[in-house]
């Protein structure tokens, strides 16, 4: 009994004292419609009820499924519960939401190893080869500036390449970020083709000897086949420069779109090899827990997380200071 004790404080220990206090700040703020709407519903499945009952689990299965945890991920999460139920024989409403803290950081440990999970640019491949990909209006272009900035902070030497070419306004908004962050941009008139542009970027990265390139890409989620087409002729025309290009491929979902995140991320992991996630807007939004359910479901590490709109609001997945912000009350 002792032992377990000592796990739990443990277990709890994790949550504490991982961000500075403005970061932590920052994402308390905007998980604060997700977590206060989740509550609410939390609040009214167990009212009346000091123990955790079949009526109880049907009512919690009810609210992660409308709080955009998936169907999937929601059903993992209440059989975890239940193996505890049974194990434990007897559990409290009160401790709902300690143990729901712990199951689910649980499943996001499953998906993001370690704490931090931001995209590290080791120092034996230059340049390192980030591909973005998305829908329109995710947040996509901003996205990739803030990352500029991130890596540019870090002493690093960054290009960015606009190779979304089928809107004018991509190609403007990037240069917008590449003369605010005051990185080198790459970039044709609207309707180049974008593996031209993709190629020109690399080959003037590894001259110019960057770090790590930057690689926006089209995001029209029109027919799979040329969705796949599309990309796969960029990752080819990439790699006649740097041969195992792109290193990452950073598919960018935006949190407040709930279920249809889910879909776009179903489209872009068959169209092509998705490595990692970022999700946005979650500030605007009462659908946080579609972080929890993209993750648990397509097994791909979520780097990053906007919770503003400031340069510094794209924030660092960190799985144990998000369940604390969510489960905070």
């Amino acid at each position: 009994m002792l032992s377990l004790v000592i796990l739990k404080e443990h277990r709890m220990s994790l949550f504490k004292n991982i961000f500075s206090k403005d970061k932590k700040e920052t994402l308390d703020k905007g998980l604060e419609k997700s977590k206060t709407s989740f509550f609410g519903k939390l609040g009214q499945a167990v009212a009346g009820k000091s123990k955790v009952d079949d009526e109880v689990l049907d009512n919690l299965e009810e609210v992660l499924v409308t709080s955009d945890v998936g169907v999937n991920t929601t059903l993992k999460i209440i059989e975890r519960i239940e193996e505890r139920v049974s194990r434990d024989k007897y559990m409290g409403t009160d401790e709902l939401n300690t143990i729901l803290r712990e199951e689910i950081a649980g499943l996001l440990s499953e998906t993001n190893s370690g704490e931090d999970s931001e995209i590290t640019v080791p120092t034996d491949k230059k340049p390192y080869v980030i591909m973005v990909v998305g829908v329109n209006g995710v947040g996509k272009t901003t996205t990739i500036g803030k990352l500029a900035h991130k890596f540019k902070a870090k002493g690093l030497k960054v290009v960015l390449g606009a190779a979304d070419t089928f809107r004018a306004a991509a190609i403007d908004q990037l240069e917008v970020w590449a003369q605010r962050v005051d990185v080198p941009i790459i970039k044709q008139k609207m309707g180049s083709d974008p593996a031209s542009v993709a190629f020109d970027t690399l080959h003037s990265a590894v001259a110019e000897k960057a770090d790590v390139v930057l690689v926006d890409t089209a995001g029209r989620l029109h027919n799979k086949v040329n969705l796949m087409n599309e990309l796969s002729k960029v990752k080819r025309v990439m790699q006649k420069v740097v041969p195992d290009a792109p290193h990452e491929v950073l598919l960018v979902l935006d949190g407040s779109t709930g279920q249809n995140a889910f879909e776009q991320a179903k489209q872009f992991t068959k169209a092509t090899e998705v490595t990692s996630l970022a999700v946005t807007k979650l500030d605007g939004t009462a659908k946080g827990g579609v972080v929890i359910g993209i993750s648990d479901q397509f097994q791909i590490p979520v780097k990053y997380i906007g919770v503003g709109e400031g340069i510094e609001d794209l924030q660092v997945f960190n799985k144990y200071e998000f369940v604390d912000s969510f489960f905070n009350l």
